[in-house]
């Protein structure tokens, strides 16, 4: 996933981070000292792509959103979608801890520490899908309203209460 963000001298940054998605939310870590994560607490707008490539033009597919970006203070979201994090990357369970504190280091691991690293929930209001398969440059547009996002949101919680430990990954299972 591509995320871009507004730097302080008013150009955008776009970079390369790994996602997984609960519903419409993305989440992502980010390092507590990157800059993006220093232009999001500037400007919560974040626009983000999510695609793969592909050989024949009237195969891509993909997601360009307008949302918005802030940390997950929540303990029981942070166990939620780090658990959620080790089924869609298995790999970073036999990740070995990290010695150093950098933030950097510290995305890779399978509980990453909330004191070098922020977990971004990241929530759409604008949703362009597309599909060159319907037509060469066709995307259709899905707008959220900020009671759909609320509503949407409120809907999720129970997957967070009380997530914990090994809990939080019974409940990512399912």
């Amino acid at each position: 996933m591509t995320i871009a963000t507004n730097r302080r001298d008013g150009w955008p940054q776009a970079t390369m981070v790994g996602y997984v998605n609960d519903g419409f939310l993305l989440y992502c870590f980010v390092a507590r000292n990157a800059q993006k994560y220093a232009n999001i607490l500037r400007d919560p707008r974040v626009s983000i792509a999510i695609s793969s490539d592909s050989p024949q033009p009237r195969d891509i597919k993909g997601l360009s959103l307008a949302a918005r970006a802030s940390s997950v203070a929540d303990r029981d979201e942070f166990d939620y979608i780090s658990a959620l994090r080790l089924k869609r990357y298995p790999e970073y369970a036999a990740s070995p801890p990290s010695a150093t504190t950098d933030g950097v280091a510290q995305r890779a691991v399978p509980r990453p520490s909330s004191d070098n690293v922020v977990l971004l929930r990241i929530v759409p209001e604008i949703i362009s899908v597309l599909d060159y398969s319907k037509a060469f440059g066709h995307s259709d547009l899905i707008a959220f309203s900020e009671r759909d996002l609320d509503l949407h949101i409120e809907s999720l919680r129970h997957h967070w209460a009380g997530t914990t430990g090994a809990n939080a990954e019974e409940q990512a299972e399912e």
